[in-house]
């Protein structure tokens, strides 16, 4: 982690414009710094996924921004308003700049269009210079970079595994070489093992490309495993943020203490997870030994 910002939001206050209007996320305020893994966590509700979508400028109606700042600070030396960018903008700026794993990759995946037609989509849309060879080629080393047989190319969404689809899906997500990914609970409905797989995959990418990740879950022990900092939500406000290991060791806000206490080490009482030295990993992926994470 570098320490230089790569993405700021101040204030950011979304509603859902419904009778009575609901306020999702309440001034809330992140950094995120260049190649960090910065963990967005809460219980179901809480406004995370909400939030993600608003700082990527995806959110549709009855849900507005109704206050507040999100500014993309480039590589290039170029700071971003986000909430200014028009239509043609905003669609360079998505994928290109900040791009998005949604949760449930089945859902997100066409379902009657194979694994090559939308990647080479994702190329004609943002890379129009792009040759037909040149998409093969890109769309196979994708494929090899997140562990999938290029061969899968030609597969449609229901042929592949749960694993598989998301590793697609975060292959799509790298396409154009983005310098932040939002990830919206990317193991939801996925057996421990194949976690373990695309949670290792993930870090290995974050280690060899420097992208920066916003990982949004409501599993606080996972976090802990894999993230620099966190940020610990509750109905649509941080109301804890700081280092993995601080919110591990010295949890200071009583709602970040009840979500580490709710889960059991595989040794012990509830709630020794907080009083001892048991590794949260443990609680959430379980003692799965396959090192590849069959996915």
């Amino acid at each position: 982690m570098s320490g230089d910002a790569v993405l700021t939001a101040r204030n950011v206050s979304i509603e859902y414009e419904v009778d009575p209007p609901v306020k999702a996320v309440r001034d809330v305020s992140l950094t995120l710094n260049r190649g960090e893994i910065l963990g967005l966590a809460g219980e179901s509700g809480c406004g995370k996924s909400t939030l993600a979508y608003g700082i990527n400028r995806l959110l549709k109606p009855p849900a507005l921004m109704t206050a507040g700042d999100i500014v993309f600070h480039d590589r290039s030396g170029e700071d971003i308003d986000v909430v200014g960018l028009a239509d043609e903008d905003l669609r360079r700026f998505r994928w290109d700049k900040v791009s998005m794993v949604f949760q449930g990759a089945m859902n997100s995946l066409n379902p009657v269009i194979n694994v090559r037609a939308q990647l080479f989509d994702v190329f004609t849309t943002h890379r129009p210079g792009m040759s037909k060879r040149e998409k093969q080629r890109r769309s196979e080393e994708l494929l090899e970079l997140v562990g999938v047989d290029p061969e899968r190319l030609t597969s449609f969404p229901h042929e592949l595994s749960g694993g598989m689809r998301q590793r697609v899906m975060i292959a799509m997500a790298l396409a154009l070489d983005p310098q932040v990914m939002i990830m919206d609970e990317p193991t939801t409905a996925l057996d421990v093992v194949v976690q373990r797989g695309i949670i290792r995959e993930i870090m290995r990418l974050r280690e060899k490309l420097g992208f920066a990740v916003i990982f949004i879950t409501h599993d606080l022990p996972m976090l802990i495993e894999i993230s620099d900092r966190i940020a610990v939500m509750l109905q649509g406000e941080i109301v804890e943020l700081g280092t993995a290991t601080d919110i591990y060791r010295t949890p200071q806000h009583d709602y970040t203490k009840k979500l580490l206490s709710s889960f059991p080490s595989l040794r012990g009482d509830r709630g020794d997870f907080v009083r001892t030295g048991h590794q949260p990993i443990s609680a959430t992926l379980g003692a799965a030994s396959a090192e590849g994470g069959a996915a």
